[in-house]
């Protein structure tokens, strides 16, 4: 059992590495993980003690929820399947913090390798920033990727547009490293320039919300974060110097005019000029079409793309109130209902409804919605009163602010990259916040 142990503690050290490759490595391993859980559990006969703590028991609720509403869900088979396999994102903040990271030096493994991961990706996706032509766009990064969008970064992701995903959610997690270390942690200027960096490599991705709950963090961290407000404070004035000068020298934000902006999904439509391969001297042009402003969405929000999905949402939601219409039923019930289908005038039915909250209201109506609101308040209960430094509370605290904004568009819980990235950080808070001593 001891080396079973420390097989699959090595393998969920590795889960910040293998989110970078895709949702296929993750999965496998938090599944495993939570047969070997099960298993240590039970061979421990630690499950009566586990089941007295109140994080624990609200997971088990909220799981057995997700169950209940599938009898009442329009796609039966989607609801039952998703619901019953959810378990496994409810089990990694338990496996994390009863069994992988409980030991002080596995823990301090894990944020180092957390740390050079998120300082890589910063690195990676700023060289790929800098490899940019007006022709085609960003080039590839350190790895080879390319983005098959234009003007959007991917960093060492392949073809997924989430560096700054991941580097707002695991960020904190290498701030609280490196004021750990009782060599770095008077270090302001140090711990100002990785702050800052992630800001600016959120920005320059184009990932508005993970710039903007990142950037919310740091607000947060300054009023609450005593000891540290210099560094917090020089990171958003680094932050936004750094966006500026990007701003004003980076061609890909001066290299084009704007033909038409509407709210629409690649609705602003933007000409760009570049030297021509084929004649010295003579400027050549294309035109591309890239994602609307913030305020134009903003200004006529309703016609939007995040706009026709809340809307539609809501109207299911208020159609089936208690239950929902069932756990990732929002595409099979729009693509199979003329109703919901005509609500979606400018766009095609997306996949769920692109934020946390609106989606449980609406698959799992106010029963899952007020069992998830009071997970997250256990969750952040079980953080508060732990027995960790309160600096490393308080950055849990902000850790999950990032994850849990409302205002936001987000991806699926139920989904695998994001139902295992957030449920495994929500793992590392919990350490996190038992943490006490300088490493």
């Amino acid at each position: 059992m001891q080396l079973s142990e420390k097989f699959f503690s090595f393998l969920f050290l590795l889960i910040p590495l293998f989110l970078i490759t895709g949702p296929a490595l993750p999965d496998i391993v938090i599944t495993l993980g939570l047969i070997f859980g099960i298993i240590y559990f039970i061979y421990h006969k630690e499950y009566s003690e586990l089941i007295k703590i109140n994080f624990i028991r609200i997971s088990i609720i909220f799981w057995l929820s997700l169950i209940i509403i599938s009898f009442f869900s329009y796609n039966k088979t989607n609801s039952f399947q998703d619901a019953l396999i959810f378990i496994r994102f409810l089990f990694i903040p338990i496996l994390c913090y009863f069994i992988f990271f409980k030991k002080r030096e596995l823990f301090k493994q894990i944020l180092i390798v957390i740390t050079v991961l998120v300082i890589f990706v910063c690195i990676d996706t700023f060289y790929q920033f800098l490899n940019y032509t007006s022709e085609n766009g960003f080039g590839k990064d350190l790895l080879g990727y390319k983005s098959n969008w234009y003007g959007r970064l991917t960093g060492p992701f392949g073809d997924e547009l989430i560096p700054g995903s991941y580097i707002s959610k695991f960020g904190l997690l290498g701030f609280a490293f490196l004021i750990s270390i009782k060599k770095f942690e008077n270090k302001f200027i140090f711990h100002s320039i990785y702050l800052s960096s992630i800001l600016f490599i959120c920005f320059i991705t184009g990932e508005r919300m993970a710039f903007a709950t990142f950037g919310l963090s740091l607000i947060f961290l300054f009023l609450f974060l005593n000891g540290f407000r210099k560094s917090i404070f020089l990171s958003m004035i680094l932050g936004i110097v750094f966006i500026f000068l990007a701003n004003y020298f980076h061609p890909s934000y001066n290299d084009f005019k704007v033909i038409e902006s509407t709210q629409y999904h690649q609705g602003k439509k933007i000409e760009k000029f570049f030297g021509c391969n084929d004649e010295k001297g003579k400027i050549c042009s294309k035109i591309i079409d890239i994602q609307p402003s913030f305020f134009e969405i903003i200004k006529n929000f309703k016609t939007s793309a995040y706009g026709e999905i809340y809307l539609l949402s809501f109207k299911m939601f208020l159609d089936n109130p208690v239950t929902g219409i069932g756990i990732n039923n929002f595409k099979f019930l729009c693509n199979n209902n003329h109703a919901y289908k005509n609500m979606m005038v400018h766009y095609e039915c997306a996949s769920h409804p692109h934020n946390i909250y609106i989606q449980w209201l609406t698959e799992g109506g106010l029963t899952v919605f007020i069992l998830f609101i009071l997970y997250l308040i256990f969750l952040i209960f079980f953080i508060i009163n732990n027995s960790g430094e309160k600096k490393y509370k308080i950055i849990s605290i902000a850790i999950i602010i990032i994850m849990f904004w409302p205002i936001m568009s987000t991806g699926s819980l139920i989904k695998n990259w994001y139902g295992v990235s957030t449920f495994f950080i929500f793992g590392l808070s919990m350490c996190l916040s038992n943490f006490r001593n300088n490493f």
